[in-house]
């Protein structure tokens, strides 16, 4: 009897876990989290906005000698905020998943409408979140909440061409990511301008920080100040007639693009110095505190020669620091928790969706705190002026180097060097790099 009372609760047991598993959940924090990565005491409420950035190039379109055509360029934006409301969580339904067909429901903190937290508590700081290719805007969603409760606007962007279900020509992620996250950053300013919008007085568009993955961090490193090679924009693969040349390094049309609003940048596995899209002049550019985070393994965009390349020639940004999982991949960090749907193999893609999603080494839960720790501590400094955060920044390179040698009251001794807000054994396989312009 007692064998067969234990069998059925440990299966009650299992299908619990996969129910809970099939929530999707985005909000997961462990319970070694390093200290920042906890959600923050707001409310918050998450809304979609579709926007229209007229007369872009088309660049799907472009044929070469020939003028190029132009059309409105559509983007669905999340919007997650800091809200008045006692209620907590929600759904957001009809995801797609990596195959572009896919649809799923994923279960987070935010409430679906809720009414914005304005008045003395306002405006907020805006976070802007850029994916990667293919990606969509909920592809860093966790992250995206856990900084609303914090007392953030974020705001994340689908960009047209290069969603899970609408890929199109990669020279359109090329030219256009820049260009979507300032209309973007233009368009929170003028929402929160208007006297009857719901966003209205609620986004501080002159404290802006870019969040970028991949494409994105791609994206944000030119949003940064970092100007493209002329070799790259001159591909057979990339964009089109010649369409790239207003990112060139030291072009009329990419000395204007930076914005003196975007005090700070998230840059995960950026993308391009693999292929030549970036050298020590064009990086020479970057003008903002940058905060980089790779995997040592990263075959995509590469580390050794790409990842780490644009850390270290980023020399005029005012701080720079590279965070690096050992053994992680291109995934590190980034990406969402793999939707229980994702598991499947997708006879579309040859393999199981789950791939685009997760670590071979790392778990996603654990490397999403992770970042949600150093993010905080990061946007914390340079978007709320909080000298607090230095001392999550200011830390010995390898955390492998570190001692963990406290009081009983919690105190630290003299000899204690361990990573602050790490526990005992927790920072593992991590090193964070850290210089400044001068150095």
């Amino acid at each position: 009897m007692l064998k067969q009372v234990t069998i059925v609760a440990t299966a009650a047991a299992m299908w619990s876990g996969i129910a809970a598993a099939q929530e999707n959940r985005i909000d997961m924090v462990r319970p070694d989290a390093p200290e920042l990565a906890a959600h923050g005491q707001q409310a918050i409420g998450v809304r979609t906005i579709e926007l229209l950035n007229p007369d872009q190039i088309d660049i799907v379109n472009v044929e070469a000698g020939k003028d190029h055509p132009r059309y409105d360029r559509p983007l669905t934006v999340e919007v997650w905020y800091p809200a008045d409301t006692t209620e907590q969580g929600g759904t957001y339904e009809g995801v797609y998943l990596r195959d572009g067909e896919t649809q799923v429901t994923l279960t987070g903190r935010a409430v679906r409408d809720a009414e914005p937290l304005a008045g003395d508590n306002a405006p907020y700081p805006l976070v802007i979140i850029s994916h990667g290719y293919p990606g969509n805007r909920f592809l860093l969603s966790h992250l995206a909440e856990n900084l609303a409760t914090k007392g953030y606007v974020v705001a994340s962007i689908d960009h047209t061409d290069s969603t899970y279900n609408d890929q199109n020509k990669f020279g359109s992620t090329l030219v256009n990511r820049p260009l979507d996250q300032k209309f973007v950053l233009n368009e929170m300013e003028r929402l929160s301008a208007e006297a009857d919008g719901f966003l209205s007085g609620m986004v501080e568009t002159g404290n802006a920080a870019i969040v970028g993955y991949s494409m994105g961090g791609y994206g944000a490193m030119i949003s940064a100040g970092a100007g493209v090679t002329q070799a790259s924009t001159e591909y057979d693969w990339g964009a089109p007639d010649g369409t790239l040349g207003i990112h060139l390094s030291g072009s009329d049309t990419y000395a204007t693009l930076p914005d003196e609003r975007v005090k700070a940048v998230v840059a995960f596995a950026p993308w391009g110095m693999n292929t030549g899209f970036w050298d020590a002049e064009g990086l020479k550019g970057v003008a903002k505190p940058v905060f980089i985070v790779a995997g040592s393994v990263d075959d995509v965009s590469l580390y050794e020669g790409g990842v780490k390349t644009i850390y270290d020639l980023s020399v005029n940004a005012p701080a720079r620091f590279l965070l690096t999982f050992e053994n992680a991949n291109h995934n590190a960090a980034a990406p969402m928790p793999a939707p229980a749907q994702s598991w499947k193999h997708s006879e579309k893609l040859g393999f199981a969706p789950f791939e685009h999603y997760a670590d071979a080494v790392w778990d996603t839960v654990r490397m999403n705190n992770i970042a949600q720790h150093f993010v905080t501590a990061f946007l914390g400094k340079y978007l709320k002026n909080d000298n607090e955060m230095e001392a999550y920044l200011d830390l010995i390179p390898n955390a492998a180097d570190g001692v963990f040698a406290l009081e009983e009251n919690g105190n630290p001794k003299p000899e204690h060097t361990y990573w602050k807000g790490f526990g005992d054994r927790t920072a593992k396989g991590l090193t964070l790099q850290h210089a400044t312009a001068a150095e």
